[in-house]
């Protein structure tokens, strides 16, 4: 035990007040400041969350760019989806809904 105490004393007991620096650099970083694990964890999750929704929305416009496309080009693909979208009908028809 004496050893381990001299030990101390000889190399340790100068670099004392640098570990404790140290420590409490790591704390404020780490755990206090702005920017610490818990925020960082956080900001993170957020920015997965919002690339997702940047895909889907980038899915959604291209099959929007594809519907319009068929719908500029397509007469009766126009005529169909006026029909079923819009419940529109021409003058001699009669339109019944059926709900499930």
């Amino acid at each position: 035990m004496s050893k381990l105490i001299e030990f101390y004393k000889k190399y340790m007991a100068g670099y004392i007040k640098y570990w404790i620096i140290t420590f409490l650099f790591l704390v404020i970083t780490l755990i206090i400041g702005d920017s610490n694990l818990f925020n960082r964890w956080k900001y993170d999750e957020r920015i997965r969350f919002l690339e997702n929704e940047i895909d889907r929305y980038r899915n959604e416009l291209e099959l929007n760019k594809k519907k319009i496309q068929e719908l500029q080009t397509d007469r009766a693909g126009l005529e169909k989806f006026a029909r079923e979208e819009y419940l529109m009908k021409k003058e001699d028809e009669d339109i019944f809904i059926v709900e499930e």
